[in-house]
């Protein structure tokens, strides 16, 4: 026979010690503010009662004598006076007998409101001593050592919760407190049946929190902490109110669902929770409100599936979360409002995707989480509003891909990341709205690819980002609006291509970079507007080559170049502009190797060269749109770079 002590504040099973709460006694007021169980109503002494009712009585009395001494008194009055004055005592006196009568009926009604009191009174100790019986029976029959006798305390329980409204949250503490004891999920090592009487608790909880519940337990307090879970289901409960806890629980096995749950109040919270095997299930959960709260958490194995989830309010956090396996999916998830906080997680494996989620509004932020593995994925999303924020984030590896996503509108931040490896991809993306921010970025390493990127608006802004290393790739970009801003970035070493590129419009411009060493801007082909105003050349490679101009502007007004090369080597000027005014060449090369010039204008005519063998390989002959400095045969050579 398993102890368990049903009274008191400490429960025992098993030699495990369980706070239960005060069980019995029938003296604990809950916090919800009801009656007080057990103790008998207050009520108005007899003695008083009936002090109180004579009194009145006299009072009527002594007001009747002296009304009628009064009337008595008067003057003497005519004959015909003396049939009104008869009447009138006549009146007085059946006053005075109603009077009497009232007097006596509220005498009456008191006696008798005691004597109902009194029987409530008993009948109330009776229901306390009911209810603390069963309550004590069924606490005995939890504690039993079969499990077909502890599942009749746990169906015992429930029902007493049901009908004992003042003290249904000890109940439900009850209920949680046995998911809380000792529980080994190997079949080899665990009681027979006592999975079964686990999952039956969860069965009973849930059925009480699911729309259209006889009873419903929503709004009170489910403390699951430190529970071990190898199955359950809260699918379609609905939290309102109250807090959820499964705090430093541990998900080992089993399914635990809340798929189509509704979540529009209260907390459910998983801080320190462990992730070790099978999944934890919000597939098309609601989320109007509240929060739900992974912080802290550790996925080593099994996923969290936040699947076709709505986010119209509430906050999901993951916040100092650990993610070394396992998966978490938003997948087609509609985010219209909310918060998915990623804050200071580590992602040192695992996989985190929000692909094909529509994002109309709410934030996904990602600041300041460290990546040295895993991916997180939001292939083919929507933007059309909202915002993901990698504002801070460590890149030291794990893949950040944005594959075949549209952005009409909403941001995304990567300000002041810092990317020593692994690779964010914007691959396939169409961009006719919305913004990508790296401004303040270090790139010491890794990727950021905008491959067969279309840019028909928006902007993707690198202002202020420091390149000592990695790629920025927009090769085979198409490029008929929006802007890319490299303006007072910083390159000392790493890639920039725009190889195979189309520009019909838009603009991409290095305003302000400065090129300090080894840097390589590669090949932007088709028609753009480039602007890299007062860029600084000490090394490097700027490369266009391959590139086809038949629009758009290409500028490197007031650049300074001490070093480095810039290449438009067998680029197709149709058109388009591509413009040095006021570059100061003290050295570096730039040079138009095999270049077709048909159209287009190219303005090199304003610059200041202070080095010989700066121009390299321009047409022997004066050329359409071709301009070059008047002292072009001293500047230029034929040798290759």
């Amino acid at each position: 026979m398993r102890s368990w002590t049903a009274c008191g504040d400490e429960g025992t099973v098993s030699g495990e010690r369980l706070s239960l709460g005060a069980f019995t006694g029938g003296l604990v007021s809950n916090e919800r503010g009801r009656r007080v169980l057990g103790v008998t109503p207050k009520m108005m002494p007899l003695v008083l009662q009936a002090t109180v009712a004579v009194a009145a009585a006299l009072l009527g009395a002594v007001a009747l004598y002296l009304l009628l001494a009064w009337l008595l008194e008067l003057p003497r009055r005519p004959q015909a006076d003396q049939v009104d004055q008869q009447k009138l005592l006549a009146d007085m006196v059946k006053i005075a007998l109603g009077l009497a009568a009232g007097v006596g009926a509220a005498v009456a009604l008191i006696v008798g409101y005691r004597r109902a009191r009194v029987e409530e009174s008993a009948s109330h100790r009776d229901d306390q001593r009911l209810f603390s019986s069963r309550y004590q029976d069924a606490a005995d029959l939890i504690g039993h050592d079969k499990a077909a006798v502890r599942l009749a305390g746990i169906y015992a329980m429930s029902r007493l919760a049901d009908v004992w409204e003042d003290q249904r949250q000890q109940c439900i503490d009850v209920l949680c407190a046995y998911l809380r004891l000792p529980y080994d999920p190997d079949p080899q090592k665990g009681e027979p049946g006592e999975r079964e009487v686990r999952l039956t608790v969860i069965r009973l909880i849930t059925a009480h929190l699911r729309p259209g519940t006889t009873t419903s337990w929503s709004g009170y307090h489910l403390d699951f902490t430190g529970a071990v879970f190898d199955g359950g289901d809260f699918g379609g409960a609905e939290f309102s109110g109250g807090t959820v806890t499964f705090n430093d629980t541990e998900f080992s096995g089993g399914t635990v669902h809340f798929n189509g749950a509704t979540f529009s109040g209260g907390t459910v919270t998983f801080h320190g929770a462990k992730f070790s095997g099978d999944a934890v299930d919000f597939h098309g959960a609601t989320f109007s409100g509240g929060d739900v709260v992974f912080g802290g958490a550790e996925f080593s194995d099994g996923t969290v599936v936040f699947g076709q989830a709505k986010f119209s309010g509430s906050t999901v956090t993951f916040s100092g979360a650990k993610f070394s396996g396992g998966t978490v999916t938003f997948h087609r998830a509609a985010f219209s409002d909310g918060t998915v906080v990623f804050g200071q997680a580590k992602f040192s494996g695992s996989t985190v995707t929000f692909g094909g989620v529509e994002f109309s509004g709410g934030t996904v932020y990602l600041g300041g989480t460290e990546f040295s593995g895993g991916t997180v994925d939001f292939v083919m999303a929507k933007f059309s509003g909202g915002t993901v924020d990698l504002h801070g984030a460590k890149f030291s590896g794990s893949t950040v891909t944005f594959h075949r996503t549209t952005f009409s509108d909403g941001t995304v931040v990567f300000n002041g990341a810092k990317f020593s490896d692994g690779t964010v991809t914007f691959g396939g993306v169409e961009f006719s709205g919305g913004t990508v921010v790296f401004n303040g970025a270090k790139f010491s390493g890794g990727t950021v690819h905008f491959v067969m990127a279309k840019f028909s608006g928006g902007t993707v802004d690198f202002h202020g980002t420091e390149f000592s290393g990695g790629t920025v790739d927009f090769s085979v970009a198409e490029f008929s609006g929006g802007i890319v801003t490299f303006g007072g970035a910083k390159f000392s070493r790493g890639t920039v291509a725009f190889n195979g590129a189309k520009f019909s419009g838009g603009t991409v411009h290095f305003s302000m970079a400065k090129f300090s060493s080894g840097s390589d801007i590669v090949s932007r082909g088709g028609d753009e507007t480039s602007s890299r105003g007062g860029a600084d050349f000490s090394g490097g490679i700027v490369a266009f080559n391959t590139a086809e101009f038949s629009g758009g502007i290409v500028a490197f007004n007031t650049a300074e170049f001490s070093g480095g090369i810039v290449t438009f080597n067998a680029a197709k000027f149709s058109g388009g502009t591509v413009t040095f005014n006021a570059a100061e060449f003290s050295g570096g090369i730039v040079t138009f190797g095999d270049a077709d010039f048909s159209g287009g204008t190219v303005d090199l005519a304003d610059t200041m060269v202070r080095s010989t063998k700066v121009l390299r390989d321009l047409p022997d002959g004066p050329v359409s749109g071709l301009r070059v400095p008047e002292d072009r045969g001293s500047a230029q050579s034929s040798a290759e770079p």
